[in-house]
């Protein structure tokens, strides 16, 4: 079922009506936001609301502020792009982001009762303070910027797709370069002005509000793609099938990733044990990503805390499997060669999708109104996450860096608030400038990088803070920065970076120009060496240093499971 391409030409074509009605929803959003942003800053009135929003959300609002945070622009339009390009293994991506969650639900409890405001609480907790939070700040803040600076570049690059810039068009007198660019810095200072503002209740309040909107658009998007085959999935599976060009393939494990090389039994190997580091960061990386684990202060017990994550189990559940309907739906709907030409990593696959199904609703009118509907959530949900990852950041320099290593523990609260808002700005600075230098490349790994430098540095930090007795200040240490410094170096020495060709035409898959190869290390995701050696580093760090403290650690453990002692924070 090919669509008409004059019907289509809304998307692609430059201005029209659906750019209009992606304008209007998209500024009724921002409206929405910064009146959101000004009443929770005439309700923040010190460092308990500004970090953790009063401790006052219950767990319902904090699943579904949870849910917002995790559902980024590459679940929303990235793992449907690319299930409608690799067919079941872009549904890969849907399982590992999901089953992730299964190992944050025991997290919850324990970290929302040994926790205060950031992750480095956790191990400042029993060890010596000042070096472990010059620690976590630094993974902290490394983790939130590359994942900052991929959001942000999405942002430009979606921006320029949906005003039809991508093919040479202006649109305000900009070409495609200038729309990006001013993206970026407009996301910017929205994030800026979110963060330093509302803190965490306009952070929470704006997640909430993106949630209910992206689960309502896709909830809308996926009956009427079962709708136009009939309420039948089998219908679907096998025009997606058709479409695809793969035939049953498609429907498949190997089409993407854990590929047979013929006669290449090494290369072969190594495919399919990317895909194991790939799902090893995915999985281990949710757990201790900074702006997910500070999210759980924001409740008013371990109880809520837990109950939260079991409500986002069910949302996020939902949210996957509904994109499998989409991905599909644009395949058999759209067409792999549509999306393509549009964007090759296959973002423009649910804004295509939206487009042509809006189409055969109600006509044009309905193309336009249903495609700036799904951009403007594609936007919103951008918005929402970089203002989390900001906040988790600013968070960690403020409280961390500033209030315990800089003032040794004993800043007077307005001067923490201060830094805090200050180092948003800095953060936000930083983010916008290296998102527009980087916004010709291709920033797709920073994501996987982000959740592998979590995996590595942050989670061996957590795990033995609350299950190992001989942990200690030298273990956060070397952790922290054994995984941090493996997990960089290893992603350099990877085909991502340099060495990478593609085997038919010859074309350079890399970030680096194809005269530099400094391939050492043969798969795309250093997961399945970086967090070993992350456990590692941390485990001999500790073993070599004579610091023990058997006390803390039992009233650490005594809190953990019971909460005793958390009520004063």
């Amino acid at each position: 079922m090919s669509p008409d391409p004059a019907q289509a030409a809304s998307l692609v074509g430059g201005p029209g009506a659906a750019n209009a009605w992606t304008f209007a929803l998209c500024a009724l959003f921002v409206l929405v936001t910064l009146a959101v942003t000004v009443r929770a800053r005439s309700t923040t009135r010190g460092a308990v609301d500004y970090y953790a929003g009063g401790r006052g959300f219950s767990s319902t609002q904090n699943g579904l502020a949870l849910t917002g945070d995790y559902l980024s622009a590459a679940s929303f339009l990235g793992i449907a792009g690319m299930i409608s390009l690799q067919g079941y293994d872009g549904f890969l991506y849907s399982v590992g982001f999901l089953v992730a969650w299964l190992l944050v639900l025991p997290m919850a409890q324990l970290t929302r009762n040994t926790g205060r405001f950031t992750m480095a609480d956790l191990p400042a907790f029993r060890m010596r303070r000042m070096r472990v939070r010059l620690a976590c700040t630094v993974s902290t803040v490394t983790v939130c910027v590359f994942y900052l600076v991929a959001q942000m570049v999405g942002a430009g690059a979606l921006v320029a797709v949906l005003l039809g810039l991508h093919d040479g068009g202006t649109f305000l007198g900009m070409d495609a370069g200038q729309a990006r660019t001013a993206a970026i810095v407009l996301v910017g200072v929205l994030m800026i002005v979110y963060v330093m503002y509302g803190g965490m209740k306009a952070a929470t309040w704006l997640q909430i509000i993106k949630a209910v909107v992206l689960l309502g658009a896709t909830g809308l998007l996926t009956l009427l793609v079962l709708a136009a085959f009939s309420f039948d999935p089998l219908a679907l599976l096998d025009a997606a099938a058709d479409a695809g060009g793969h035939g049953q393939a498609f429907l498949e494990p190997g089409l993407r990733f854990g590929t047979e090389v013929p006669g290449d039994a090494v290369r072969t190997l190594y495919n399919k044990l990317d895909l194991v580091s790939l799902g090893l960061a995915l999985v281990l990386g949710t757990t201790a990503l900074p702006h997910i684990l500070i999210r759980f202060y924001t409740v008013p017990d371990g109880r809520a805390a837990r109950s939260s994550v079991n409500r986002t189990i069910l949302m996020v559940g939902a949210f996957y499997l509904m994109t499998l309907a989409l991905g599909f739906g644009a395949a058999a709907l759209v067409g792999p060669e549509r999306i393509t030409d549009l964007d090759p990593s296959g973002n423009s696959a649910v804004p295509l999708l939206a487009e042509e199904l809006g189409r055969l609703a109600a006509g044009p009118a309905g193309a336009a109104v249903l495609l700036a509907l799904i951009s403007a959530v594609a936007l919103a949900t951008i918005l929402a996450v970089i203002a989390s990852l900001t906040l988790a950041s600013s968070s960690s320099i403020a409280h961390d860096l500033f209030g315990h290593v800089l003032m040794w523990g004993r800043p007077r609260e307005s001067q923490e608030m201060g830094a805090a808002r200050l180092s948003a700005c800095l953060v936000g600075g930083a983010a916008v400038v290296l998102a527009v230098g980087a916004q010709e490349m291709n920033v797709a790994f920073l994501v996987g990088l982000a959740f592998a430098i979590a995996a590595a540095a942050n989670l061996p930090v957590i795990v033995l803070t609350m299950f190992w007795r001989r942990f200690n200040t030298r273990g956060v240490e070397w952790g922290v920065y054994g995984g941090l410094s493996a997990t960089l170096l290893l992603m350099l020495l990877s085909p991502v970076v340099s060495g990478k060709t593609d085997p038919v035409t010859g074309e350079n898959l890399s970030l680096l120009p194809a005269w530099i190869d400094i391939q050492l290390f043969p798969m795309e995701n250093p997961a399945l060496v970086a967090v070993p050696i992350g456990f590692l580093c941390a485990v001999v760090g500790s073993l070599l240093s004579f610091e023990r403290d058997n006390a803390l650690f039992t009233e650490l453990r005594v809190r953990s499971l019971t909460g005793l002692g958390a009520e004063r924070d």
